[in-house]
């Protein structure tokens, strides 16, 4: 019995998936969202502050597992970095060191410099290689699904992350790639929606990624510009219809089993709520104070429950195993 444990550690590890790293992304967002609140609403600085470093410590957890599944099954790596869906979460990795590096700008700008480069050059590494693996590969219209827009929302969270330390004209460049694919790639998926079969179970948490590149696209605008204009309000707006149009859709998440792709919930929504405050912050419209709490309380409350069943599937060990 004593042997059979100890074969089941490595075998978990096997299967431990890159898309852990999407809980990276959550708990940063939902971080920073604090924080924005506290700079916009003055809410206590505590809440910001116990995530960051909370946060922190999942993602050297993940980042260090991780590694050694690399180190130990590398077969499974490959094929995890071949297959037409997973690869697309690999630039959650290159993402997560960058939101990480953002936590880290109050505590040390040179963990954080460091971080954010890394995170930069693997992103970038993560983009040409998934559009070349698109371009090369036979791919079937199932296997376009909304994480696809994981490699492009991050080269727009390079810009809001990287205004300390690269020119704007380098941010821009990332800036520009982000827009410019995530038209094309919202044209694809929403093909895929519309004429084809629908996703499967596991996938529909991912139809929340819709909302992510209009706010994140926001937030990068205003830091490379400082403008609050046309094209501001427009990305702002589509932000806001999409979130709107997955709430009306509510009754397609109620009955959906608990995966791991649950955590693709809570970057949008968190990108929504920084999104929302930064137009407060501009406007000081009545409007947008209580849109503000409202996705606050919205991204607080699914990444509660994202990482409540989280935990609750982790001591039942049905996470990180075959599929």
């Amino acid at each position: 019995m004593g042997n059979e444990r100890i074969k089941s550690v490595p075998n978990r590890l096997k299967f431990f998936p890159v898309m852990m790293f999407a809980i990276v992304m959550g708990l940063a967002g939902l971080s920073l969202v604090y924080g924005k609140a506290h700079e916009v609403l003055g809410i206590y600085e505590i809440f910001y502050e116990v995530l960051s470093y909370f946060t922190i410590i999942i993602f050297f957890i993940i980042l260090i597992t991780y590694f050694r599944k690399m180190m130990k099954y590398h077969d499974e790596v490959k094929e995890e970095f071949s297959h037409p869906i997973r690869i697309n979460f690999f630039a959650a990795i290159s993402i997560s060191f960058i939101l990480v590096s953002m936590l880290f700008k109050p505590i040390n700008i040179q963990v954080s410099l460091s971080l954010f480069t890394i995170g930069t050059v693997l992103h970038l590494f993560f983009t040409f290689y998934t559009l070349s693996f698109w371009i090369n590969k036979p791919l079937n219209i199932q296997h376009s699904n909304p994480a696809w827009f994981i490699p492009i929302v991050g080269n727009l969270i390079i810009p809001v992350g990287g205004i300390d330390f690269l020119s704007n004209n380098v941010l821009i460049y990332f800036f520009s790639i982000g827009i410019f694919f995530w038209i094309i790639m919202f044209s694809i998926i929403l093909n895929r929606i519309i004429f084809h079969d629908q996703f499967a179970q596991k996938f529909i948490p991912t139809l929340f990624i819709l909302i992510a590149p209009p706010t994140v696209g926001l937030l990068a605008y205003y830091k490379l510009t400082t403008n609050f204009d046309i094209f501001a309000i427009i990305l702002y707006n589509l932000g806001l219809f999409f979130i709107f149009l997955l709430f009306f859709m509510y009754k397609n998440f109620l009955k959906i089993k608990f995966f791991i792709s649950w955590w693709a919930f809570t970057f949008p929504l968190a990108s929504m709520a920084l999104a929302t405050l930064l137009v407060y912050s501009i406007t000081k419209e009545l409007i947008y104070f209580y849109l503000s709490y409202f996705f606050i309380i919205c991204v607080t409350v699914v990444v509660g429950l994202v990482a409540y069943n989280t935990l609750k599937h982790i001591v039942k060990k049905e996470i990180c195993i075959m599929e």
